[in-house]
């Protein structure tokens, strides 16, 4: 007996047997599981960072190791409202590296009460093998956070170190 099997709107395929209808419906299945993967990789949590002069800021939440490592890596571009906070589970100095990140960023590190510590600004895109690391230059302390923003906004918004920024929408893990 023949049947057809829908894979999407655009693509259907005929099945001649029993074996091979398991078998297409468990890649179906497969392929499924993998799309919510990647969609729910991009509809992370969202936090709102306020800075000094008011500037509000979605940023997505990278609060576990896998999202952590991430990132922003193969984002094509960042609106200069947008970007990604990084929540470690206590404090210490975080280099940040730029491996498949494909537009340069400013890095914030931030305390535990999200005072600015230290600032990189305008770090640029991995070019080559092995990528070097950006530690935080001169910190003033231990980071809990780093902020990845739009390249050139700590400049355009006057940000320095020791200034407290507004964070909320973080909540426990």
């Amino acid at each position: 007996m023949t049947k057809s099997v829908s894979l999407s709107a655009s693509a259907s395929y005929f099945i001649e047997d029993d074996m091979t209808s398991r078998v297409a419906c468990s890649a179906l299945i497969l392929a499924s599981v993998g799309s919510v993967a990647a969609f729910a990789q991009w509809t992370m949590r969202r936090a709102a960072i306020v800075f000094p002069d008011e500037t509000r800021v979605q940023v997505e939440v990278a609060d576990t190791e896998e999202l952590r490592q991430r990132g922003l890596m193969f984002r094509k571009s960042l609106a200069p409202n947008e970007g990604m906070i990084f929540v470690f589970d206590r404090p210490g100095h975080y280099p940040f590296w730029m491996k498949n990140t494909l537009i340069p960023l400013d890095m914030l590190w931030l305390d535990t009460s999200s005072r600015i510590v230290a600032i990189a600004d305008s770090v640029p895109p991995c070019q080559a093998d092995p990528c070097p690391t950006f530690p935080p230059p001169e910190p003033a302390g231990p980071a809990s956070f780093v902020v990845e923003l739009v390249a050139g906004f700590a400049k355009a918004h006057k940000l320095k170190a020791g200034d407290l920024l507004k964070v909320s929408g973080l909540q426990p893990k």
